[in-house]
């Protein structure tokens, strides 16, 4: 018996407290529930190991069930580790819909060309979801081209595409506040502020945070973390330092935390450091950063949704579609004067 038998749709509705016909109806993706607690049912379905129905009888004739992801180059080199995970949930979320996941890896000279990507000139995907940033040029000559894609972990300023981020701005904001509440008010950002959508509204949070508090940000403790290519680059610490810092990211919060002991700086018993994504290829050790942990599995969940729902012609939430991240405290953070 397959597992999609053995999990019935009585068993999940039981587990979910709603009647088979709303579990039903959320499966085939059908009108009458909300998208909600449609996502809901499929994960707790996806829990269970309830193996989806072949979308291969659904799909257009011709269809080759395969989606791409495409990867600038720069977004995967060896630090790059935490869009492995989100690649590896995009293929984990397109099996659950019998599609297979094809990457191709944009290298710079195609993209300064602006060369199609390959499985797009070759028809051997449906669509395509792009994960990381792609040029503004290159973007743009990229959609005139095509129309079956999602943008993941980025979006575009100019252009309402579909895309699916983390919600980087509240989290940054909500990150800061929590510094200031612990007593700082000195903070220096660690970020390249022109390199990617999420370092930028990360660091617009910070500021809200900053300005709503009456604190001050000095230019000299704003530290660039990468070039204008986006390879990352040495940081250079300012002569006086500020009583905490927050990181576009934890690999940037890692590479900080080593550069202040090189300089005999001790964290966080002489400045406070915190991070966002809660992924490490290489951890610390016997020292956790406090930081914000990213949905990977939802935001992969919702552009594999989208992309699928583009492709069948149904009704979709268009644009930006943001998925909300949670604060992880642990050790990289210290209460200092009158915190509270």
């Amino acid at each position: 018996m397959s597992a999609h038998n053995k999990i019935r749709l009585a068993d999940i509705a039981d587990k979910m407290g709603v009647s088979t016909v709303t579990v039903s109806k959320a499966l085939a993706d059908k009108d009458g529930v909300s998208e909600e607690l449609r996502e809901r049912i499929k994960q707790m379905a996806v829990d269970l190991g309830y193996r989806f129905k072949s979308a291969g009888k659904l799909r257009k004739a011709g269809s080759t069930g395969n989606i791409g992801v495409l990867i600038p180059s720069r977004f995967f080199g060896k630090n790059s580790s935490f869009y492995w995970v989100l690649y590896n949930d995009v293929a984990l979320s397109l099996l659950q819909h019998d599609y297979y996941c094809i990457m191709e890896i944009l290298s710079p000279e195609d993209e300064a060309a602006q060369r199609m990507p390959r499985m797009i000139q070759e028809r051997k995907v449906d669509g395509l979801v792009v994960l990381g940033q792609l040029n503004e040029s290159y973007l743009e000559y990229f959609a005139e081209q095509y129309s079956n894609f999602v943008l993941l972990d980025f979006y575009n300023g100019r252009h309402n595409f579909d895309s699916v981020t983390t919600d980087n701005f509240y989290c940054m904001y909500m990150m800061t506040l929590y510094l200031i509440k612990m007593g700082h008010k000195k903070i220096g950002f660690v970020g390249t502020f022109k390199s990617t959508t999420s370092i930028q509204d990360r660091y617009m949070g910070f500021l809200k945070a900053m300005m709503e508090h009456d604190l001050d940000v000095s230019k000299t403790d704003v530290l660039d973390d990468r070039d204008e290519e986006g390879h990352l680059i040495p940081l250079v610490l300012p002569k006086k330092l500020p009583s905490a810092f927050v990181c576009n990211n934890d690999e940037a919060a890692a590479a900080l935390i080593r550069e202040l002991r090189k300089e005999g700086h001790s964290v966080p018993e002489d400045i406070s450091v915190v991070g966002f994504d809660n992924y490490l290829r290489m951890p610390i050790p016997e020292l956790g950063i406090t930081t914000v942990e990213v949905d990977t599995v939802g935001m992969a969940r919702t552009a594999v949704d989208l992309i699928l729902k583009k492709l069948s012609k149904k009704p979709y939430n268009k644009g930006r579609n943001s998925i909300g991240g949670k604060l992880i405290f642990k050790d990289t953070v210290k209460k200092i004067g009158d915190g509270k």
